[in-house]
C-alpha cells in the first residue's frame, strides 16, 4: 500500500489532548492574581492554540509588557504546579497514534505550548516515545507562522507534500497553508466547525478513530 503521507504532525491541545478546562482555569486565575477583571472563558478559548504571549496581547489588548509578563508567569505556575483540573486524552488518540506509528507514519507535535509544558503533558500521556520531533511556541515563532513546521519538515528531511498537519484550530489550519502543506481538521476542540472550513482543510472529522479512518483511506 502506498501512502499519500509519510509525516504526521499534530496540534497538542484540543486536538490529542482535552485541555480546554484546564488552559481557561489557569489563565482566568493569573488575571486574578494580578488583580486583574475576570477574563470571560470565550476570549481565552479563542486564543488556545497561540503561544502564551500571542494569547494574552489577545486577552489584554490594553495591558503593559509588564502585565502580560507577570500574568504569563501566574499562568505557567498553576499549569504546571497548581492547578489540578483533568487533561485526559481524546477518546481514541492513544490507540490511534500507536497504529499510525506502526503502520509506518513519522509523528510530531507543533504546538503552542512551552517546552516545558509540553514535556510535561508528554509524560502524563504516556507517548513521548512515539514522536520524532516537536516544536514549541517559546522555541520557534507562534502560529500562525508556518516556523515551526518547516523547521520540523528539515528535521525530517520531508518534503511539505508529503506531510500533513492535523488540529483544531484556524491557526493550525492557516500555519498548514503558509507552509505548503495539506491539513485536517478536528471539530471537538476549541474552534468551531464553520470556522475551520473556511481555511478548507482536506477533511474534518468530529473524533480521532474518524481522522485514522480517512488515513486508511487516503492510502494510495
Amino acid at each position: 500500500m502506498t501512502r499519500k503521507y509519510d509525516l504526521l504532525i499534530f496540534d497538542w491541545d484540543g486536538t490529542l489532548m482535552d485541555s480546554a478546562e484546564r488552559i481557561v482555569r489557569c489563565f482566568q486565575a493569573a488575571a486574578r492574581e494580578c488583580g486583574l477583571a475576570p477574563l470571560a472563558d470565550a476570549a481565552i478559548r479563542r486564543t488556545i492554540g497561540l503561544g502564551v504571549k500571542e494569547a494574552l496581547a489577545r486577552i489584554l489588548p490594553h495591558a503593559d509588557d509588564d502585565t502580560c509578563a507577570q500574568v504569563a508567569r501566574c499562568y505557567r505556575e498553576h499549569f504546571l504546579h497548581r492547578d489540578a483540573t483533568p487533561t485526559p486524552l481524546f477518546p481514541g488518540v492513544e490507540a490511534g497514534l500507536r497504529d499510525c506509528q506502526r503502520r509506518g507514519y513519522r509523528l510530531a507535535v507543533a504546538t503552542g505550548k512551552s517546552r516545558q509544558g509540553l514535556e510535561a503533558a508528554m509524560g502524563v500521556s504516556g507517548l513521548v516515545a512515539l514522536f520524532a520531533v516537536s516544536r514549541c511556541a517559546d522555541e520557534t515563532r507562534s502560529k500562525p507562522d508556518p516556523c515551526m513546521l518547516n523547521e520540523i519538515l528539515a528535521h525530517t528531511g520531508v518534503a511539505p507534500e508529503r506531510a500533513l498537519m492535523i488540529g483544531d484550530t484556524s491557526y493550525d489550519l492557516e500555519m498548514a497553508r503558509c507552509a505548503g502543506m495539506d491539513s485536517v481538521a478536528v471539530s471537538y476542540g476549541v474552534h468551531e466547525r464553520g470556522d475551520l472550513m473556511r481555511h478548507a482543510p482536506e477533511a474534518c472529522f468530529d473524533t480521532f478513530p474518524a481522522f485514522c479512518a480517512w488515513l486508511d483511506q487516503a492510502a494510495g
